[in-house]
């Protein structure tokens, strides 16, 4: 029996990268897990085949956080799929895409980070828990500056966790902990990548004053867990070179 038997687990932006590695960790332990995409099905397929495959349970369901419908029947599905919903874990993030306007960094960073949570949280039972995912560089912008390029995604996600952290009160009344997991930059993902596009040698640089930078499937343990850890509400959990920010 794992540790999650029983559970259902909604990881938002799970179709790729950390999202899709948390997603196969926590089927691993026994949780239901909804595999949330924008647009991309057939990768959110894949990942489901995969956890199957393995013996676990899981659905793809696609929706856009930044559209409140889409939300909603993000948090219904785990329910009629698999009866509850237990663990939230807010990982979809970004803002560095082209074409998707001015504001959708904060759009998607916090307005969706906190329309997603409150919408699970209606449905969450006593003992469920809530993880969002954030950087290092995004956890700690007001006092440590990062590069140009991520500055507004960092900003966004940054007043994404406040926004959330303001919560705590009214998910304690439910009986639901939060809990925040700020990591370095990740080795191999979209955000890497662009912010690699952007400002060449970024990502190098970032990895040197750290001395290691964790991978994907490093990182997606750290966070997975957290789903379970025995930690207080509003606690943050540091992967890696944090000691740079924290001074």
């Amino acid at each position: 029996m794992g540790v999650l038997e029983g559970k259902t687990a909604v990881v938002t932006g799970s179709s790729r990268g950390i999202g899709a590695a948390t997603a196969k960790i926590l089927a691993g332990e026994g949780a239901a897990v909804v595999i949330n995409y924008r647009q991309k099905a057939p990768r959110a397929n894949k990942v489901v085949s995969e956890i199957e495959a393995a013996g676990g349970r899981a659905v793809a369901v696609g929706g856009d956080l930044t559209n409140a419908d889409d939300v909603e029947a993000l948090a219904q599905a785990a329910v009629e799929a698999f009866g509850s919903l237990d663990l939230l874990v807010l990982n979809a993030s970004g803002g560095m895409e082209s074409g998707l306007g001015e504001d959708y960094a904060l759009r998607l960073n916090r307005d969706a980070q906190v329309a997603m949570l409150k919408a699970a949280a209606e449905r969450m039972k006593p003992g469920s828990r809530v993880v969002f995912v954030t950087s290092h560089q995004a956890h700690f912008i007001d006092t440590v500056p990062t590069m140009d390029a991520y500055e507004p995604v960092a900003r966004s996600k940054n007043a994404g966790e406040k926004a959330l952290r303001e919560l705590i009160p009214w998910l304690e009344e439910k009986g639901i902990t939060f809990v925040v997991v700020s990591g370095d930059m990740i080795e191999g993902t979209i955000t890497a990548t662009l912010l690699d596009r952007a400002a060449p040698g970024a990502i190098e640089a970032r990895r040197e004053a750290a001395g290691k930078l964790y991978s994907v499937e490093e990182f997606a343990a750290e966070v997975a867990k957290m789903a379970t850890a025995d930690v207080e509400t509003g606690h943050t959990e540091y992967v890696g070179g944090a000691g740079h920010f924290q001074g």
